[in-house]
């Protein structure tokens, strides 16, 4: 029998060693039956003692399954160990180092995966194909645009520009980096497409709120000929919350149906925060008591979007089924749900409660909304000096949105200010965001409430000399599928419409307490979709009939056989003056997708050619 020869003691990597001898393959075939049997960073480190002993560092293979039990399996993963492998064994092979920086960049190591890849240029180890992609991933973790236009030049020098992992990484780097040019460039150029790609151009545009631009590249792909996977219908619902879309998300439900696909954790949880932002609380909750597998997200959307449209109470209770009927443990979205459910409700106390188990039960370090949300419960519930309090002991200065929810609590709880309080608080507000025109819009306000016209006065004049401008605000409508957007005192007039279906003729927001009502005039039989609008009559409000509420919205829909109105609010305005075919229904209280958002009541009235 030959003796194997003894490596070298005086350092802990030996150099290669090759050997041809038969009973080298012999061991080397029971290395690798060890190494596939290992279940243990420890077993690794055991059979690499072996590999040492026997001298076969050196095997290209060998070297790279050490490096991969290392860096990737769960059970055996030491990337530390991994890296003093690759780094220190002289391995040249670029699949190791390849490996390595997967592991690295599939850990939240983004930056070691980048320290681990120069050190590979440094040793002159030449990059693949194989590498990109998870450097990419690293550089989009970061957002290092610099590094990463850099790497992307190192693409093109190796020729791998056009591969098509190559290119989806680059996509999404672009993409996090907020450069949606750059990333639709590199789709654009791409001569051979995967559904991954088009879901990566997808969340590149819709991630940085280019939602016209996500939606025109579904249609494309559709067109194209791609059948959209599940990751595609994730990406398409978040674009159906910020539009308000529900039509175009149902279809989406719908499609996801009709494919067949499977209701995994991820998808049904983007559905159930779709139909919760979008109104639609029992829809979301029909989906959330279907779905087999829930996670925190799971439940944190559900519990949220409860909250948010006013069922506290069914928030709390959910919230405490899942505290005591499963493993899942809550998170940050979660509490901000229940404090959300706490303050609709106003359950101060509770809201307390939560917020202390937040911190000291669950370890979970409250954010700016989470004090936020406090402040708002106990601004709500008239506590102010309380809630200011609170502000001020923050371990963080508060922002303006905190500073605003006590003002906007001020202004209904103290509107004379006699606590002081409110001075203290706009002082604040003013200092921190000197040229948000809303903020002195709010302060203007709150003097002319209060009876304070020469301080209402100069507010306002010192918004225009300094030139600060309020922002518009704005409402979107869905129908028909399509969302328009309409802008705070925008009046149309003499507006012409498209006879071939229907469309909107006009939005006004009319404060009852100005008396203004506007009347229709509509002329079907001349001019199909034409409307004007104008000033009807004057009413004071009648407070003892019932017929004032703070706010009466209209919308307009007119086609060829007729129009439509609808109101988000019904306030007892109809009287016989306005014309006989405007006939009121009973207001909706359960909401409607034709109310627009403007709020929780319908009114609808039609009326027919002729009528």
């Amino acid at each position: 029998m030959v003796p194997l020869p003894k490596p070298p003691t005086s350092t802990i990597f030996p150099a290669k060693i090759l050997n041809c001898n038969p009973n080298f393959v012999s061991i080397k075939h029971k290395l690798i039956a060890f190494l596939n049997l290992s279940s243990s960073a420890r077993h690794v480190a055991q059979i690499h003692a072996q590999v040492l002993a026997s001298g076969l560092l050196g095997d290209a293979f060998l070297a790279r399954e050490l490096v991969r039990l290392c860096s990737l399996p769960p059970s055996t993963k030491c990337l530390s160990y991994a890296r003093l492998l690759v780094e220190h064994a002289e391995i040249s092979a670029p699949s190791s180092w390849n490996i390595l920086i997967r592991g690295f960049a599939s850990s939240d190591s983004s930056r070691d995966a980048l320290r681990v890849y120069l050190g590979m240029r440094r040793g002159g180890i030449s990059p693949n194909e194989h590498t990109f992609p998870f450097v990419l991933k690293s550089c989009a973790a970061l957002a290092v645009l610099r590094l990463g236009r850099q790497v992307h030049g190192e693409v093109c020098k190796f020729g791998v520009e056009s591969n098509v992992y190559v290119q989806n990484a680059l996509i999404s780097f672009y993409g996090s980096c907020k450069k949606i040019s750059n990333a639709c460039k590199v789709f654009d150029g791409m001569s051979m497409r995967t559904v991954v790609s088009w879901n990566a151009v997808l969340t590149a545009c819709i991630e940085n709120s280019r939602l016209a631009d996500g939606i025109g590249y579904f249609v494309e792909m559709r067109n194209c000929g791609f059948e959209p996977d599940e990751t595609t219908m994730v990406v398409v619902l978040s674009a159906c919350v910020e539009l308000g879309n529900l039509s175009l998300g149902k279809w989406v439900h719908s499609q996801v149906i009709e494919r067949g696909m499977v209701l995994n954790c991820q998808l049904g949880t983007a559905l159930v925060d779709m139909y919760a932002k979008c109104g639609t609380v029992w829809c979301a909750s029909f989906v959330f008591d279907r779905m087999g597998e829930r996670n925190v997200w799971t439940w944190s959307a559900m519990i949220l979007g409860l909250a948010q449209h006013g069922f506290a109470n069914e928030a709390l209770r959910l919230f405490s089924n899942m505290m005591e009927s499963t493993s899942v443990r809550p998170n940050y979205v979660t509490f901000l749900g229940v404090l959300c459910a706490c303050n609709h409700a106003g359950l101060v106390d509770e809201g307390y409660k939560y917020f202390h188990e937040m911190q000291y039960v669950h370890g979970i370090k409250p954010m700016m909304v989470h004090y936020g949300a406090m402040a708002d419960i106990l601004g709500r519930a008239g506590r102010l000096r309380e809630a200011y309090s609170f502000i001020t002991r923050m371990p963080t200065e508060a922002d303006s949105v905190v500073w605003r929810t006590l003002l906007s609590a001020s202004s209904i709880h103290d509107v004379e200010d006699k606590s002081g309080l409110g001075s203290e608080v706009r002082k604040r507000l003013l200092e921190l965001e000197p040229r948000r025109g809303g903020n002195f819009i709010m302060v203007a306000n709150m003097y002319a409430e209060a009876g304070m016209w020469e301080k209402a006065a100069k507010t306002r004049r010192d918004m225009k000399n300094k030139g600060v401008k309020k922002i518009a605000g704005e409402s979107c409508v869905e129908l028909g599928g399509s969302v328009y957007k309409f802008y705070s005192g925008n009046d149309s007039r003499d507006e012409r419409l498209p006879s071939s279906s229907l469309s909107i003729a006009a939005v006004t927001m009319v404060p009852i307490s100005t008396a203004k009502v506007y009347e229709l005039q509509l002329d079907h039989m001349t001019n199909p979709g034409h409307m004007t609008a104008g000033p009807w009559h004057d009413l004071r409000p009648d407070r003892s009939g019932g017929r004032v509420t703070t706010w009466w919205s209209w919308l307009v829909v007119i086609g060829v056989g007729g129009w439509r109105v609808i109101g988000s609010e019904w306030c007892g305005l109809y009287d016989e003056t306005m014309a006989p075919s405007l006939n009121p229904r009973t207001p909706n209280l359960n909401g409607n997708i034709e109310n627009g958002g403007f709020g929780s009541r319908e009114i609808v009235a039609e009326g027919r050619e002729g009528g």
